[in-house]
């Protein structure tokens, strides 16, 4: 099985909201590992709007519509979608997916911070009714709290949502929990939290499929510095793809999030796409 890049090049265009246009130089920075047969780049497509009308409100798509991002947001969450429907399927054992102008705090009737559609939630709705998943997990290590996708599967008990933000909280059921990273880190210490919080809860949920919205706003002299150096964010997906091939047999969506600094993106995902596909 191979590992799924999705890309679209109005991605590299623009200087998007919040990340500017750290994505300028891709996908030719991937073209080493394109080459690899268990490497394949997919063009993202645009989402189909029936699945973004059962996450979002009819006047909330309509004012996103008209916005200046809308190309790049609607082909963000559906580069989810069709690298969900790819793992889902068996035709791909995991997938990076680039993000701009949609993610975490994208909620069904606003959005703010540079995501203003869902991706998660379109992409949740597909799977359980086109194919035999429906018990998921998030992985949130954004440096900011997923407060959009919180809302969207608040009341799901089907869904784990696991956020490394600033504060400290578990729901009644243990199904969506807040983990407070603190204001400055360090590689050990966020990586043992995650560890504890995050790979402990998977092990008794058992999802079919791991999303990760992987931010690296994180990183020392990005807007969300917590103090992480750029190393740590593959060795991280290597972790949780680790994870993923112990419990749900490898389904693993990366999706791009926070972090401005252009040069750690283009440090970071050629890595973490090679992990992937190692």
């Amino acid at each position: 099985m191979k590992t799924g890049i999705f890309f679209h090049p109005v991605m590299k265009e623009r200087s998007w909201p919040i990340i500017g246009n750290k994505f300028q130089r891709f996908p030719e920075l991937l073209q080493d590992l394109l080459s690899l047969p268990q490497v394949e780049l997919f063009t993202s497509p645009q989402a189909p709007e029936h699945l973004l009308r059962k996450v979002h409100t009819e006047e909330y798509l309509r004012q996103v519509k008209e916005a200046w991002y809308w190309e790049g947001a609607v082909r963000a969450v559906g580069g989810c979608v069709e690298a969900a429907k790819g793992v889902a399927s068996g035709q791909l054992r995991n997938a990076l997916v680039f993000s701009v102008a949609a993610g975490h705090h994208a909620s069904p009737a606003s959005g703010w911070g540079g995501t203003y559609l869902s991706c998660i939630g379109p992409t949740v709705t597909y799977l359980r009714e086109e194919t035999p998943l429906e018990r998921f997990a998030i992985l949130d290590t954004d440096a900011h709290h997923g407060d959009g996708t919180r809302r969207i599967f608040e009341a799901d008990p089907q869904v784990l949502h696991c956020c490394f933000c600033n504060t400290h909280w578990v729901s009644e059921d243990g199904t969506k929990v807040d983990v407070d990273v603190g204001w400055r880190s360090d590689d050990e210490t966020y990586l043992a939290q995650v560890r504890e919080e995050f790979f402990r809860r998977a092990r008794e949920f058992r999802p079919q499929l791991i999303f990760h919205n992987l931010g690296h706003d994180t990183c020392q002299g990005d807007y969300g510095d917590r103090g992480l150096s750029p190393s740590f964010f593959p060795r991280l997906a290597g972790e949780v793809k680790g994870l993923a091939e112990e419990i749900c047999e490898g389904r693993y969506i990366i999706i791009t999030h926070g972090g401005a600094r252009r040069d750690v993106a283009e440090e970071i995902f050629p890595e973490i796409a090679r992990l992937l596909a190692s």
